[in-house]
């Protein structure tokens, strides 16, 4: 049986990704390389990777497709990605309904999706609604 355990969240800006992530996942994380930060997501890592502050020599180019992070309170992430500098005009895909403000989608979840300021796609789900088929 495999096991997902770290998911990679491409930044350019490792200082800047760790502000955000913290704000929004409300946990510290740990840096681990100079240009790598993991958050512990009830033990799945979401990395953030800074290719550049580790030395890799290439830009960062952001995930296009939504990272799904179930939250307990979904309003305060909502009003926490505000305050962190959240895209709500980005990040979700055709059809899913509004974009940018909480909703129940067409497949049960209540949910609402945002970017990163590096330009992933998020979609952040209410832990009681989480479908998983």
């Amino acid at each position: 049986m495999a096991r997902l355990y770290r998911v990679l969240v491409p930044v350019s800006d490792i200082e800047a990704a760790q502000e955000f992530y913290e704000s929004v996942l409300g946990a510290s994380g740990k840096r681990v390389s100079p240009g790598r930060h993991y958050f512990d997501c009830e033990g799945t890592i979401l990395a953030c990777f800074d290719p550049q502050a580790d030395g890799d020599g290439y830009a960062a180019k952001p995930n296009p497709e939504p990272l799904y992070i179930a939250v307990s309170d979904l309003q305060a992430t909502y009003e926490a990605c505000r305050g962190a500098g959240a895209r709500f005009s980005e990040g979700a895909p055709p059809g899913v309904g509004p974009l940018g403000e909480i909703a129940n989608r067409p497949w049960g979840e209540e949910s609402f999706y945002a970017a990163d300021p590096f330009g992933n796609s998020l979609c952040f789900v209410s832990r009681d609604s989480v479908f998983t088929g």
